[in-house]
């Protein structure tokens, strides 16, 4: 039995590096997708084409935050690691994740006959998404973070937004959907689970159709699609993914969620967590080395 490693990048190639390399081993696999408008130096192509546990590298997307084509290279992703039969279970993360458990640790969590589902899920409206009317100002308008060029007009993006508020245009919902769910947008799923999400995206192409110009649809698609399955009561209400979201960390020069730093050790070391979110370089490498020195002992 194998795992995949499914990551969405787009900048600190020497980080990404670190995470492929820790993943050298015979029970894992890594599909990777780089951020169409990123230019790859040349040394950073030669190491990953001599990694030998990289599966497949693809630039297919040019990714926007917001922009539905965050789960278009995700469900690429997903639907390229599904074709090996050996991967039972699939790690989607980003570029700026980091794992933070040993090895052995991977393997024993998931060397279970039981194979649960680790993604984070809440039903719509939520009210921590109070200001985007419960989650559902992202289904009721347009958010044009799907062309091209939308990473350069974010601020007027969301203005239209505004506009379309003020004259009442909105968008209607697909009415097969019986409830709407949101969450993060990394998780770890069971090969079953997975398989299903794809096989329905195959199925009722309707709903990611639907998705085009709704707001960071990654946060929505996955959760709403499985939590209105069979394999709801698969599901523990846990991504597996420490990050930070608390407003005294998140501010001018530190983005939401909050970058990582040494401080935040202890914390990541006595959580149940397999990794953590946001890394940078070089602001989180004091914290860096600390988990790799940790993983040591662990192994």
């Amino acid at each position: 039995m194998k795992q995949a490693i499914l990551i969405a990048a787009y900048k600190n190639f020497d980080h990404l590096l670190e995470i492929i390399n820790f993943f050298n081993d015979d029970v894992f696999e890594i599909y990777l997708h780089i951020d169409k408008k990123t230019k790859l130096p040349k040394s950073f192509v030669r190491k990953l084409n001599a990694a030998g546990n990289l599966k497949l590298l693809s630039r297919k997307y040019t990714v926007n935050w917001g922009g539905t084509n965050q789960l278009n290279c995700y469900l690429l992703l997903a639907e390229e690691a599904i074709k090996t039969k050996e991967n039972v279970y699939f790690h989607l993360i980003s570029g700026q994740d980091y794992p933070v458990k040993s090895i052995t640790e991977f393997k024993k969590l998931f060397d279970n006959p039981i194979k649960h589902d680790y993604l984070e899920n809440f039903e719509l409206p939520r009210e921590k998404w109070k200001n985007e009317n419960g989650g559902f100002d992202r289904f009721l308008y347009y958010y044009f973070f799907d062309i091209s060029f939308a990473h350069k007009f974010k601020k007027e993006i969301l203005f239209l937004v505004k506009i379309q508020k003020k004259l009442s245009i909105k968008r209607s919902f697909p009415s097969k959907i019986k409830k709407y769910y949101g969450g993060s947008s990394w998780w770890s799923l069971s090969r079953d689970t997975l398989q299903y999400v794809i096989g329905y995206t195959k199925e009722n192409p309707y709903l990611l159709k639907r998705m085009k110009y709704t707001l960071a649809s990654d946060e929505i698609y996955f959760q709403t699609v499985i939590m209105n399955s069979a394999y709801a009561k698969n599901v523990i209400n846990d991504n597996l993914r420490y990050i930070d979201w608390s407003p005294e960390r998140i501010g001018k020069y530190n983005p939401s969620p909050a970058l990582l730093d040494l401080s935040d050790f202890e914390k990541i070391k006595n959580s149940n967590k397999l990794f953590a979110r946001k890394f940078d370089v070089p602001f989180s490498d004091d914290l860096k080395l600390a988990i790799l020195n940790s993983r040591k002992v662990g192994d």
